[in-house]
């Protein structure tokens, strides 16, 4: 049985999330972990060396040069044959929000629906949640469902850590517009100003009878909470690394 791989630190989530070439509409996708921009990130934006990588990411210095050689050939290839760039997913793990690596796998042909969670109900503020929980979905049915802590982190680090939880569809009570326009960057579908149980309202979802609010904003939220690391330039990193 192979070792299960350890989970990289990660600084922050990317502002960006996908590269395409120029004049093509449909080309072959290169996807990149997060573990995976991290490393091109610290060696070759912030100009680390490996072994000051390594200690950043809380993994070996030998891990890291893997990792490093398979990306490079990955961004190379998409280069040279003109093939969109996708960053998602990985082994990987944030300090801002632990849980992060616990995340399972997306399957193929599933769809990944969050709610703001708060003791089996719908919770009533994005910006202060301290829980998810994630469905994964097909053919209009629940296939399995996970809580994951967050631990009431800012909006900006929540709307990328859904991003990079592959979730599609976000259910929820009251957002802010900051809140909102960070989850529009990300491409992720809000669904706000829901109330009630979190698993009757995914049913409800999938069943295309969710009662919901689009215009819900709840002005107050964007002065409560910054980024909270929204992006890489946030969670605590300099030239030298994660503190």
């Amino acid at each position: 049985m192979p070792r299960p791989k350890r989970c990289r630190r990660i600084c922050g989530y990317p502002d960006y999330w996908s590269f395409a070439p120029e004049g093509s509409d449909i080309c072959e996708t290169t996807t990149l972990t997060l573990d995976e921009f991290e490393t091109i990130r610290l060696i070759d934006y912030q100009k680390m060396t490996q072994e000051e990588c390594a200690k950043a990411m809380g993994v070996s210095r030998a891990t890291v040069t893997g990792i490093y050689e398979n990306v490079r050939f990955k961004i190379a290839d998409a280069m040279i044959n003109g093939k969109r760039i996708r960053i998602t997913g990985g082994s990987y793990r944030i300090d801002s929000i632990p849980a992060s690596a616990k995340i399972k796998e997306k399957g193929e042909n599933t769809m990944r629906i969050a709610v703001t969670y708060e003791q089996e109900m719908i919770g009533q503020h994005f910006g202060r949640t301290e829980q998810f929980k994630i469905y994964d979905t097909a053919e209009g049915k629940i296939l399995s469902s996970q809580i994951i802590d967050t631990n009431g982190t800012g909006h900006g680090a929540l709307a990328g850590f859904l991003r990079a939880a592959e979730v599609e569809v976000l259910i929820c009570g009251g957002i802010g517009m900051g809140a909102r326009e960070a989850l529009e960057e990300v491409g992720i579908q809000l669904l706000p100003g829901v109330s009630g149980n979190a698993d009757e309202a995914v049913k409800a979802y999938l069943a295309g009878s969710l009662a919901y609010d689009p215009e819900t904003v709840c002005h107050h939220h964007d002065h409560e909470h910054g980024e909270g690391g929204c992006g890489h330039h946030g969670g605590g990193c300099g030239s030298h690394g994660c503190h």
